[in-house]
């Protein structure tokens, strides 16, 4: 599924009464920024910069 289908999506969603949506795109929005975190961290956290 491509970006603009997942706007599609959760534009379609946004005129219902309660919906999950904006509660499953923020996680999977958090848990990339964390995967991406820790691979920062994992490749360049012990090099030192002199």
């Amino acid at each position: 599924m491509s970006l603009s289908e997942f706007a599609v999506v959760a534009s379609e969603a946004g005129g219902e009464g309660h919906s999950p949506w904006p509660y499953v795109v923020g996680g999977v929005v958090l848990l990339v920024f964390l995967l991406l975190l820790a691979g920062l961290l994992a490749f360049a956290g012990g090099r030192e910069h002199s």
